[in-house]
């Protein structure tokens, strides 16, 4: 993968992510904070808790770290997959997300 289409791929998972919870929050399913700095997006729940999603451009990886733990993700061509056991990145953040939300959340 190029520079170039890393970037590519991570500013498209970032702005999915900023944009479903946008949507959350004007249909009040759940009010979660988003900030973003450069490549790293926190989501600050209710609880004040926080999912922290974080690109890694040396290691062409992105990054997601919840209450359950940090896990590495790298593009395998169709999705972002977990180095370790190879689990999606957007099924991974839902559900850390639905946990640490209270409520079912899908991204």
């Amino acid at each position: 993968m190029s520079d170039a289409e890393y970037a590519r791929e991570t500013s498209a998972l970032l702005a999915r992510i900023e944009s479903a919870c946008d949507r959350w929050l004007e249909a009040d399913v759940i009010d979660i904070d988003t900030h973003r700095t450069g490549g790293l997006l926190e989501l600050i729940f209710p609880d004040r808790s926080k999912i922290v999603v974080n690109t890694q451009p040396p290691l062409q990886e992105m990054w997601l770290a919840a209450r359950a733990g940090g896990f590495h993700y790298r593009w395998d061509g169709h999705a972002w997959r977990d180095t370790r056991d190879g689990h999606e990145f957007i099924e991974m953040l839902s559900r850390q997300a639905s946990h640490q939300g209270g409520r079912a959340l899908t991204f």
